[in-house]
């Protein structure tokens, strides 16, 4: 009875569930495996993510998180490499070091210790008289890579801010002893050695061997022998608690000292270069200047000198805030190399260069007299009564290809440059000309236009015109006009001081054009183009330029009692709308064996040439009697390389 009752009763869940479904018109329809596999593949997934960004932060993140938690304990501290001496030539110091102390504000430290923020931006203010948004400025333009590295604080250091400072016990500011560069020859030797300072952020960008609290070369040698020089940075670990306080420091590696650079300079020579410059530039009431000499048969750069130039030792230094600023927004631009980053028109010193190509091309023979009555007309085709006159400086009368040279005739190369049709005034049966196209190549056969290669930084290539720059920029074509003033150096011809001397020491030479060095590195003489197959050529165009000093009416009369033979040519280009006048002197000795070639540039000199003619005369005197007379050490050949050294 039990039993039956018991089946024939549904259970409270049966029932309930059935009235539900009714109501709710819904059919029970079983679920099956397929939602569960679902499920299964879900949790697997995230398992397989899970355990994936496990491996990827264990592995592939580990080391960066292991030292993320190393840097909360440990620092690394790169101490600054000793650079190595510069020498000249001859063994003379130029740049050493010396101890010096400097300031760093630990950035790591001011930016995870805020409370000790606002004592530390005081105290640069009232110390070092630094604003607090000048402090934030040099954090806000470091490199965001590097922010935990100190950064040198440019502060005028006397005794009384060294005792404030280290007084102040904050662990965000650093003063210890670090090293300075010295420069011994003052400003005669700015534009070869240049000058270090702390790196830039792209400095920092660009080697990353470098710290921002180390000095590196920023111009001259210094920075284009800069790894050369700069040895290895010494390493430090420096062990700090939470609070960034210094627990302990161990030395991992002691810094070494870079190698010594020997340069090719004679130190005793550009030292009377550049105060024979000056003194010139004064007597003449003038500013600028560029000397530049070197030896001819291996393109040793002997004495680059400049005027105006600077104090490295103020750019190099700690603090010196407003000299620098000076030198940094000078009008003058002492900074700017002129000998081999001014771009100049060469005047008549352009012109040796076009008598051998005329020769060679057949446009002229050496013993060919053109008249120059002292100016030049071309016929107007619409006005036959308004001829176009170009100017010679004087009326020189029949001149031949040496003669030409000696008194700079422009008449002369107006001619043999740009040509002249026969029947016209002076032309003799008429001269074709070498004409735009052939001179720009014998421009590049000489190298004119392209670098020299010299081993300092800032170097530009000048610029040579062409007939298809001319109509692009003018909109109008080439005339015979342009021609005429290319063919003496004027016009859009554009030549650095350093290319002028290494063209015409080819002459010197018999055709070596040669790589100019500043650096003795032992290698022999780079040779970038041989034009030993104009010897003829050379010969003649250099008796005029002997002739331009040992002929009365020539132009360089006045070395002309000089104890040795001098070869030279002077050159006058008016600049600014013929408002001012550069002077060239370009000259070597002797001439039977050349031992040295100089240049010196005169800008906006008075008198043209003849401003530049006494500086040349005295810097070829001074060699030739303590170099080429002169016995011992101090003569031309010691270029060797020693031990490590260059």
């Amino acid at each position: 009875m039990r039993r039956k009752n018991h089946e024939e009763i549904p259970a409270f869940e049966e029932a309930v569930a059935e009235d539900w479904a009714e109501g709710a018109e819904v059919v029970e329809v079983p679920l099956g495996s397929r939602p569960l596999i679902y499920v299964w593949f879900l949790v697997l997934a995230l398992a397989v993510a899970f355990s994936g960004r496990v491996v990827f932060l264990s592995l592939g993140k580990g080391t960066v998180y292991t030292a993320r938690a190393h840097a909360n304990l440990e620092q690394v501290k790169k101490t600054a490499p000793l650079r190595g001496i510069v020498t000249d030539r001859f063994g003379t110091v130029l740049a050493e070091n010396e101890v010096a102390p400097y300031v760093f504000l630990e950035t790591a430290v001011f930016l995870k210790r805020e409370e000790l923020q606002d004592r530390t931006l005081e105290a640069l203010r009232v110390s070092a008289g630094i604003a607090p948004e000048e402090v934030w400025g040099w954090i806000r333009g470091a490199d965001p890579d590097r922010l935990g590295e100190r950064i040198p604080v440019p502060v005028e250091l006397n005794d009384r801010v060294l005792v404030v400072l280290k007084g102040l016990d904050l662990p965000t500011i650093t003063v210890e002893d670090g090293v300075e560069r010295v420069y011994k020859k003052g400003k005669a030797f700015s534009h070869v050695l240049g000058y270090v300072g702390f790196p830039s952020r792209e400095d920092l960008r660009a080697n990353p061997a470098v710290s921002a609290d180390e000095m590196i070369g920023k111009d001259g040698v210094e920075r284009s022998y800069n790894d050369f020089l700069r040895g290895d940075a010494g390493i430090t670990v420096v062990r700090r608690d939470a609070r960034g306080n210094v627990l302990d420091a161990s030395e991992r590696q002691a810094p070494s000292r870079g190698a010594t650079l020997r340069l090719t300079i004679d130190a005793e020579l550009q030292s009377y270069f550049y105060e024979r410059l000056v003194k010139g530039l004064r007597a003449l009431g003038k500013k600028v200047g560029v000397g530049i000499a070197l030896i001819p048969q291996t393109g040793e750069v002997v004495a680059l000198v400049q005027e105006p130039s600077y104090d490295n030792m103020l750019l190099s230094g700690q603090g010196h805030t407003k000299e620098k600023k000076e030198i940094l927004t000078s009008p003058e631009k002492p900074l700017f190399n002129r000998a081999i980053a001014g771009a100049y028109s060469p005047g008549s010193t352009i012109k040796p260069l076009v008598g051998v190509a005329a020769l060679k091309e057949g446009v002229i023979d050496p013993k060919r007299e053109i008249f120059s009555p002292g100016y030049l007309d071309i016929p107007n085709p619409f006005d036959p009564s308004k001829p176009t006159r170009y100017k010679d400086w004087r009326a020189h009368g029949s001149v031949n290809l040496a003669s030409a040279i000696a008194v700079s005739s422009d008449v002369y190369f107006y001619e043999v440059g740009g040509g002249l049709p026969a029947g016209q005034a002076g032309a003799s049966g008429g001269i074709k000309g070498l004409g735009i196209n052939r001179l720009r190549e014998w421009w590049q056969k000489f190298n004119l236009g392209s670098l020299t290669g010299i081993d300092l930084p800032g170097e530009v290539d000048g610029f040579l015109p062409s007939i298809e720059w001319k109509e692009k920029r003018d909109k109008r074509p080439w005339l015979v006009g342009d021609t005429y003033n290319v063919s003496i150096g004027q016009g859009d011809l554009l030549l650095t001081p350093l290319q002028l001397l290494v063209y015409m020491n080819a002459i010197a030479t018999d055709g070596k054009l040669l790589q100019p060095v500043v650096v003795a590195d032992g290698a022999p003489p780079k040779v970038v183009g041989d034009l030993s197959g104009l010897a003829r050529e050379f010969e003649e165009v250099e008796k005029g330029m002997r002739q331009a000093v040992t002929a009365p009416n020539a132009t360089i009369y006045a070395l002309h009692d000089l104890p040795f033979t001098v070869a030279a040519k002077t050159g006058s280009a008016q600049v600014y709308n013929n408002r001012k006048v550069n002077a060239f002197f370009v000259g070597y000795a002797p001439v039977e064996d050349p031992k040295l070639i100089v240049l010196v540039l005169v800008e906006d000199a008075k008198e043209g040439s003849l401003n530049a003619i006494p500086v040349g005369g005295d810097v070829l005197k001074w060699y030739y009697e303590r170099r080429v007379q002169g016995t011992g050490d101090k003569e031309q050949g010691t270029s060797n390389k020693g031990d490590g050294d260059v």
